[in-house]
């Protein structure tokens, strides 16, 4: 007959493993997120920065042919 008490072990062992396997990668993904939502929004700054620039080197070029 089925042992449910062997079987309740198994998977508590079987969960266990899986999550201990599982949690560094875990970690590893959210450290890994949180490095390319900081590239994000740094090239993000880096290109208004840019479009600033080039906005205003359009504008002093308009003031100069007047």
């Amino acid at each position: 007959m089925l042992d449910i008490k062997a079987w309740a072990e198994y998977v508590q062992r079987t969960s266990t493993t899986v999550v201990l396997a599982l949690t560094p990668l875990f970690l590893a993904s959210a450290v890994l997120s949180w490095k390319l939502a900081k590239m994000i929004e740094a090239r993000e700054k880096e290109q208004k920065k840019k479009q600033k620039r080039q906005e205003n080197i359009a504008k002093a070029k308009r003031l100069k042919k007047d």
